[in-house]
C-alpha cells in the first residue's frame, strides 16, 4: 500500500468518528507488517475521559486480531463535516501506545493534510526518549 493510499484510508475511517462534543473528527489507518490495514476513529463520551482516540482504536483492533508488527500509521483530523485540511498529530497517550509495539526509529507516522498530501515523521521524532518495554527489563 502506498503512503497516499494509507492517508486516504485514514480519511475514510474518519467518516466513522463519533465526536458530538468536540466536533473534531479523527481517522487513522494502521499498516501492519503483513500488509493488513486497520482503521480507527475517535469515539467520544459525555464523561470525556472514557473516550478513545482513532490511533488507539486502530492499534487495539489490530492487537485483538493478533498483530504485533507495524510499519506505519496515517492520521487525519479536523472539524467534523469539513474536508481534511490541517495537520493532526497523535496525542501523547497514542504516541506511548505506539511506543509499546513499534520501533521508534523506524515506525512512520503520516499526518495527512489532505487526500494527496501528508507530513511524515518517525515515532522517535514525535516521542524522543520514550519509555518502552526495554526500560522494565531487569
Amino acid at each position: 500500500m502506498s503512503d497516499l493510499e494509507l492517508v486516504r484510508a485514514a480519511i475514510a475511517a474518519r467518516e466513522h468518528s463519533y465526536s458530538p462534543y468536540s466536533n473534531f473528527a479523527v481517522g487513522a489507518a494502521l499498516l501492519c507488517a503483513d500488509g493488513t490495514v486497520y482503521g480507527g476513529c475517535n469515539i467520544e463520551n459525555a464523561a470525556y475521559s472514557p473516550g478513545n482516540c482513532a490511533e488507539r482504536t486502530a492499534f487495539f483492533r489490530a492487537i485483538f486480531d493478533g498483530h504485533r508488527d507495524f510499519d506505519a500509521i496515517a492520521v487525519v483530523g479536523g472539524p467534523a463535516g469539513e474536508p481534511v485540511g490541517e495537520l493532526c498529530a497523535p496525542c501523547g497517550v497514542c504516541r506511548q501506545v505506539m511506543r509499546e509495539f513499534c520501533d521508534p526509529a523506524t515506525f512512520r507516522v503520516l499526518m495527512g493534510t489532505g487526500p494527496d498530501d501528508f507530513v511524515e515523521a518517525t515515532l522517535e521524532e514525535l516521542l524522543p526518549h520514550g519509555f518502552g518495554p526495554e526500560n522494565l527489563n531487569r
